[in-house]
């Protein structure tokens, strides 16, 4: 073997295994991916019941029903679409309604939600920017201000 051929055969073999390495990680990292949706792109894609993904939009004025335990039900709307989420614990202290919210959980089918985890909006300016995106195309945004305006039921 010239040394010309070492060369390429060793640089083969270090481009084989980063392929496989880099292969391995996307594979194990698979599960772990996470996509967001509001309730109008769920609607419009027609998500698959058991999809792990996170729901944001805004808490619906007049949809928060609390059940034995630590039992919560809420929807999420966007203005145009609502699912409805059901969660099992503790709401964080800033969750109300007319309020941004983002879920994290599994979508099951026909509008509804469980969620695993529920994050709310921490002071006036702070939104996700998938769901301000979403409000602004509705017409819910208040620009100015960087919070979202309730939705009228």
């Amino acid at each position: 073997m010239t040394r010309k051929q070492r060369r390429l055969t060793i640089i083969a073999a270090a481009g084989a295994v980063l392929a496989l390495a880099a292969g391995l990680v996307l594979f194990a990292m698979r599960d772990t991916i996470v996509f967001f949706y509001g309730p109008t792109e769920i609607a419009e894609k027609g998500v698959m019941p058991g999809t792990r993904m996170r729901l944001g939009g805004l808490v619906e004025n007049g949809s928060v029903q609390r059940g034995p335990g630590q039992r919560v039900a809420f929807a999420v709307t966007d203005g145009k679409s609502t699912v409805k989420v059901s969660y099992d614990g503790l709401l964080p202290d800033l969750f109300r309604e007319g309020q941004g919210v983002v879920t994290e959980g599994v979508f099951e089918g026909a509008g509804r939600f469980k969620a695993d985890s529920v994050l709310a909006k921490h002071d006036e300016t702070y939104m996700p920017r998938e769901v301000a995106d979403t409000l602004k195309k509705q017409g819910h945004w208040q620009g100015e201000a960087g919070a979202a305006a309730p939705v009228k039921p």
